[in-house]
């Protein structure tokens, strides 16, 4: 991947604060507060500005400030005291995309929402034909004199251009998902000063990174499928902030748990005969301090570090300070969590490891999108609100599905204690050009630059289901040397949609819906399920577009909906946690457009599914990991009968007769026939040596077999018929044996009406009900009736 240095702007005059009242302001800018803020006034008059109507409102819709949206500091990794927020109300017009400034701005915007969005004012479809147009003025307060002012931008999607009193500052911006910023001291004046953006995004039709972004209508509408929204424009917050002329403009911290120390890279512009100083403290005592060159890596001592793990979230404080000739230029705060990710082998197997210990990663896919902002969250209560809705369910990983997210988000992460896969946006689906090739990975390159220094990321995912795929194993490679400190994944599900595995990184990862599948680590790399599940439930009164919802299997009701979804974390943690599965995706958090399978309705005012038994279901799997029980075998190479548990029944075992199986009851007066019939052999499984297959006894070569859910005794050949005869026991109570189906993990043996079935908990079967369910799929296995 091409490597682009950080960004350096001409700097001067600077300005300072007694370093006490600078460490409290920058606290308190962390968390939020803007009374701290430079004031910014617009000049022009305002002008009446209303919402559109939201196709759905969420609990935090009508509750953005007009003038005053995001208000919280923008960037928790870097603070300063001084900032001030442009988010509000600003002029707005749309021209053809090849049209140059227009005359005049007939609208109004309010940023940082995107014009697609009702919360924009705008709600308008935009494509590749057209060019977006902001305009407002400000005034620079006059605390700020004799210092150098940075314009910053969140996100703008696509390309962004930028006038400050009709002269351009920097050059043009091309990307969706990484913050920029222009140093606009020079190009400012006395009073009040008019900033104009321009943004041209293409969406799909170009070859930048979209993500999920289509070009659609933006009111809702039948179809669309796993694709939504377009979201063009300005969609996080837009802000000023005064710098000394010799700055910090970025900390890479690396924590070294090994040696107790933290490892640090302080970044600046016009640096040049300047050293930092990184303080490291908690609670305001200093744990490690250390000065060392700019722009080159140095150490912090942080003995006996406290572990950062999602259990304990914790963070400690950090101040970097930049010095010249003993005077301070200039300081910022930030923070760090001290942990380790890497891939060991546990137990024989390739596990990945947090801080040398395997936890199992448990989570969901989380697109990031909002019926009333679409790609940005109404409020920053309202971005946390999806993080602390996967801790109340158990979670202990979130997957950033193709969007990368603002700072603010990854820092309620960290404080949260949330594992994060980020994935770099996709291209369009097809094969990408050089052109789009080039911009793709510089622009990945900034957002790990970024993002880099965020305890809660753990691994980047290069790529998604082959989509716009290419040169799978060069980028991975190139992404694990620019970040050695985390895991990579190279695709994430090889398995599907005709994408291609590049082979290395550190996880195979496959998409099986509903799942949870069979994926197995390979020689070098972890097993990891990308994305699984698809449980859809349609909550009336919650849809984007009744009755227009899809989901990858859809459930009557929330019993059904609990059941299959509490199955399948059961069915992780009994069958394939111990084969070796080291993380797993449900897909997905909310419901998204017309996607219903989300565990919350898309406008967050209906949980789907029973918080405490999710939780407790999440719990116990990471438990699992931790403290793994011993693996149940059964007598290879011995004939066995296989006994009914349930209460009132067991005298009856499993039979076979005319090919079907079922159960009947077996006693030392029943006839040899019978006998026989009831007995099997038990043999290593045929599609799977840790599992077991159950061979007839009196028909030698035929197995237990399950076909179209139902069980019967056959012979065949062929994977599909191998894997069908293979069963993994699980643990069942009282020293009963459970059997999952090999190929359908968290589908079991059942007795149903004296018929066995392949039964599947929350499956809407007669032979599913949930009455007796765990009784009637636990069997004793006993010794043979016959010899």
């Amino acid at each position: 991947m091409r490597r682009t240095p950080a960004p350096r702007s001409p700097v001067h005059g600077p300005g300072h604060r007694r370093r006490w009242v600078t460490t409290v302001l920058m606290v308190l800018a962390l968390f939020g507060s803007t009374a701290l803020t430079g004031s910014v006034t617009a000049t022009a008059a305002p002008r009446a500005w209303t919402p559109r109507p939201a196709p759905m409102t969420t609990p935090w819709t009508d509750r953005v400030p007009v003038d005053t949206p995001l208000p919280e500091y923008p960037r928790p990794q870097l603070t300063r005291p001084d900032w001030a927020n442009l988010n509000g109300i600003w002029d707005f017009a749309v021209t053809s995309a090849d049209a140059g400034r227009p005359a005049s701005f007939p609208q109004q915007i309010r940023v940082p929402f995107v014009a697609e969005s009702a919360l924009s004012g705008i709600q308008r479809r935009i494509t590749q034909n057209d060019k977006l147009w902001y305009k407002r003025t400000f005034t620079v307060p006059s605390g700020w004199d004799g210092r150098r002012v940075q314009l910053h931008f969140g996100a703008s999607d696509w390309r962004t251009t930028v006038w400050v009193n009709d002269r351009q500052a920097g050059a043009p911006h091309s990307g969706g998902f990484d913050a920029f910023s222009h140093d606009i001291t020079d190009l400012l004046g006395p009073g009040a000063n008019t900033v104009v953006v321009s943004v041209w995004d293409p969406t799909q039709t170009g070859g930048q990174a979209v993500g999920k972004q289509r070009i659609n209508d933006v009111t809702p509408h039948p179809g669309g499928g796993i694709f939504y929204t377009a979201a063009s424009g300005i969609w996080q917050t837009v802000w000023l902030e005064p710098t000394a002329p010799a700055h910090i403009t970025r900390l890479d911290m690396v924590p070294d748990l090994v040696n107790n120390r933290l490892k640090v890279t302080v970044r600046g512009a016009g640096t040049s005969g300047h050293q930092a100083r990184v303080t490291v403290s908690t609670g305001g005592s200093t744990v490690g301090t250390a000065t060392g060159p700019v722009g080159s890596e140095f150490t912090v001592p942080v003995p006996s570090a406290r572990r950062w793990t999602p259990d304990d979230p914790f963070l400690y404080d950090v101040r970097a300070d930049l010095l010249s000739a003993g005077a301070t230029a200039d300081s910022v705060g930030s923070y760090t969590g001290m942990r380790s990710v890497g891939v060991a082998r546990v137990d024989g197997v390739l596990r990945p490891v947090l801080n040398g210990e395997f936890v199992f990663q448990t989570g969901t896919l989380d697109q990031g999108y909002w019926p009333d902002g679409i790609y940005t969250a109404p409020s920053d209560a309202a971005l946390r609100y999806d993080l602390q809705k996967h801790k109340d369910l158990g979670f202990n990983m979130v997957r950033k599905h193709i969007k990368v997210e603002p700072q603010r988000w990854f820092y309620h992460a960290d404080r949260l204690g949330l594992l994060v896969w980020q994935d770099m946006p996709s291209m369009d689906l097809r094969t990408p050009d050089a052109a789009a090739r080039t911009q793709w990975e510089a622009e990945y390159d900034r957002v790990i630059d970024q993002h880099r220094s965020s305890p809660s990321v753990v691994m980047w995912v290069n790529q998604n289901e082959g989509w716009g795929q290419y040169d799978q194993a060069r980028i991975a490679n190139e992404v694990k040397a620019y970040d050695p400190s985390r895991l990579v994944n190279n695709m994430s599900g090889v398995n599907c949609c005709g994408s291609v595995d590049g082979g290395n990184g550190d996880v195979v990862d496959h998409h099986v819906y509903v799942g949870p599948g069979t994926t197995v680590p390979d020689a070098g790399r972890a097993a990891v399920l990308g994305e699984y599940g698809g449980l859809g439930l349609k909550v009336p009164g919650h849809e984007w577009y009744p009755g227009g919802g899809f989901s990858y299997e859809d459930q009557p009701d929330a019993a059904h909906l609990n059941d299959r979804f509490v199955g399948l974390l059961d069915a992780i943690r009994e069958v394939r946690l111990p084969r070796g599965l080291s993380g797993a995706v449900y897909t997905e958090i909310t419901d998204v457009e017309n996607e219903a399978n989300g565990l919350l309705t898309y406008d967050r005012q209906v949980v789907k599914v029973d918080e405490a038994r999710v939780r407790a279901a999440n719990r116990a799997l990471i438990g699992a990991s931790r403290s793994p029980a011993a693996p149940v075998t059964l007598p290879v190479g011995q004939n066995r009968s296989l006994g009914v548990t349930t209460p009132g029944l067991t005298n009856r075992y499993v039979r076979h007769r005319d090919g079907a199986v079922s159960t009947e009851v077996v006693d030392g007066g029943s006839g040899a026939l019978l006998k026989n019939d009831a007995t099997w052999r038990i043999v290593p499984g045929l599609a799977d040596g840790s599992c077991y297959s159950f061979e007839s006894r009196n028909y030698p070569g035929e197995y237990l077999r399950h076909r179209e859910y139902r069980v019967y005794k056959e012979s065949g050949n062929g994977d599909l018929f191998r894997a069908d005869a293979t069963f993994c026991p699980v643990r069942g109570a009282n020293g009963a044996v459970r059997l999952s189906a090999h190929n359908f993990p968290g589908q079991y043996l059942r007795h149903y009406d004296a018929q066995v079935w392949l039964a599947t908990p929350g499956g809407t079967h007669a032979w599913d009900s949930p009455a007796l369910f765990a009784e009637d799929t636990a069997w004793t296995v006993a010794a043979p009736w016959a010899p």
